[in-house]
Formats: C-alpha cells, sequence, structure tokens
C-alpha cells in the first residue's frame, strides 16, 4: 500500500513477518473468537489473524488507510471495519454476549489514554495484546519500589493481570520508531483483587504521584491529615512507589467514607 505514514496519528506501521508470527502465537486466536483490532494500519497483523478468528473489527481513524483496507479485504466477511477514534470508541457495543479479544499496535502518543479507556469497558474483554513503548509495558507490569512503578502500574492492576510477553527493535517498523517496543498481554480479573471503586481509587494515586519525591504526608495533605494516614496502617513519611495496591485501597475506601459523610 502507497501511504505515507502520519506523525498526527502516530503511525509506524509494522514490517517484520518475524514479529506478526509471534504476536500471532501469543494471541493464539480460536476459531470462535470475536477479535477487535485497533489501528490495524496497513493491514499486516489483520491478515495473519482473519482466518483464524470467527470476526474481526478493526477500528481506524485514518480515512485513506481505512479505504484501503476496505478494498483489501472486501471479499472477506468476517472483517468489518469501523471508521472512528479509538478513545471514543464503545467497545462493548461490539460484543453480541461473547467477551471480546483486543489487539493493536497502538499509538504511542495516546497509549496512555486509551489504556485507561479500555480499563473502564473490562467487563466486555476477554484479553487484550498491544504492541507498545517498552517504557509503557515496563510501567503496566512495575510492582512496588521499582522505577517504572506509577499511576498506570496500579490502575491496570486494579483490573488487570500484566505481562510483557517480548520486545520489539525499532526496525521492524516503518519509519522506525526512535524507542524500543514491547508487546504485553493484559486479562482483566474476573475479581477485582480489592474491593474499592476505581473513581476515589484513580483520585488517591494520581494525587501520591502528583509529586513522587514528597512524602505521602506532604502529597496528600489535600485528602487526609497524618494521623488518618497513620490509622490506616501506612506510614505517612513513606513515599507514593513504596505502596501497594491494597494500600492506596485503604486510602481511598476512607476517601469514599469522608465524601460519602459530606453529602449525608
Amino acid at each position: 500500500m502507497n501511504h505515507h505514514p502520519r506523525k498526527r496519528f502516530g503511525q509506524n506501521f509494522l514490517r517484520d513477518s518475524t514479529v506478526v508470527r509471534q504476536i500471532v502465537l501469543g494471541i493464539a486466536p480460536k476459531p470462535e473468537d470475536h477479535l477487535v483490532e485497533i489501528g490495524p494500519g496497513q493491514g499486516v497483523l489483520t491478515e495473519a489473524l482473519l482466518p483464524l478468528c470467527k470476526r474481526l473489527d478493526a477500528i481506524e481513524i485514518d480515512r485513506d488507510l481505512a479505504a484501503l483496507l476496505e478494498k483489501k479485504f472486501s471479499g472477506d466477511t468476517k472483517f468489518r471495519l469501523h471508521g472512528a477514534d479509538a478513545l471514543k470508541f464503545r467497545f462493548c457495543e461490539l460484543s453480541a454476549g461473547e467477551k471480546l479479544r483486543i489487539v493493536g499496535n497502538l499509538p504511542y502518543n495516546i497509549s496512555t489514554p486509551l489504556l485507561f479507556h479500555l480499563f473502564a469497558q473490562t467487563g466486555c474483554i476477554a484479553d487484550m495484546h498491544f504492541m507498545l513503548q517498552k517504557e509503557v509495558v515496563d510501567r503496566l507490569c512495575a510492582a512496588p519500589g521499582d522505577p517504572s512503578y506509577g499511576r498506570l502500574g496500579i490502575m491496570a492492576q486494579y483490573y488487570c493481570r500484566a505481562d510483557s510477553l517480548f520486545e520489539v527493535p525499532p526496525e521492524s517498523f516503518y519509519p522506525q520508531p526512535q524507542v524500543i517496543s514491547a508487546v504485553v498481554r493484559l486479562v482483566p480479573h474476573e475479581t477485582k483483587p480489592v474491593d474499592v471503586d476505581p473513581s476515589p481509587l484513580g483520585h488517591v494515586v494520581a494525587a501520591a504521584f502528583s509529586q513522587r519525591r514528597k512524602t505521602l504526608r506532604n502529597a496528600l495533605k489535600h485528602l487526609f491529615d497524618e494521623r488518618e494516614i497513620r490509622d490506616l496502617g501506612i506510614d505517612p513519611q513513606a513515599r507514593a512507589e513504596t505502596l501497594g495496591l491494597e494500600a492506596y485501597a485503604r486510602l481511598a475506601r476512607r476517601l469514599q467514607g469522608k465524601q460519602d459523610k459530606a453529602t449525608d
């Protein structure tokens, strides 16, 4: 396909057949699977997945690429194209009772907001396999104390199990990105690992990491006083990157209780 990659859409087209095979092996699609591909680009991965599944819906924002994809896969009744922005797309509307399997080489410039958009829809998702900047995959899979540990990893951990599968070098793409990429598998939890509403959890985590170098006492002073933090079994002198999901859930439940009391 003669298409000039557009920087505003973060287009870096996968052109390495070995990497495509690795991704397909990682996904391991079954004949009964309903796949949804975000940003199919020139259809390299689409072409490999279509024969292996029941249906494949593709979400493509670039109208020129959409036209090329429609032409390329027009003879395959399992393929359906949606000319849409994935950041606004309601993925669960594609589900007819079955869980969706989401895949894609995500544009690196919107990967974090797109992941949060998908986390909010995990009720209809079986799993997700994404090509991302390696730095983002490291953040998704990080544990407390890791340099990459932060808001994205904690919220991802609340919604999903995250596993880094393999790295992909820049030369596997056209044009070549300036970073190493990696493929990650995200599997939504059937039961959340902590009993807490995601809204106050996200609020507390964002506040804690807004100034990483500060202690929790200072970073969260607009939400809790020092005594409240200590009463939850958390050291007010600790820093955000040392706390696990369960500790953040305790803080979030306390915040929710305070908010509920204020509205009574």
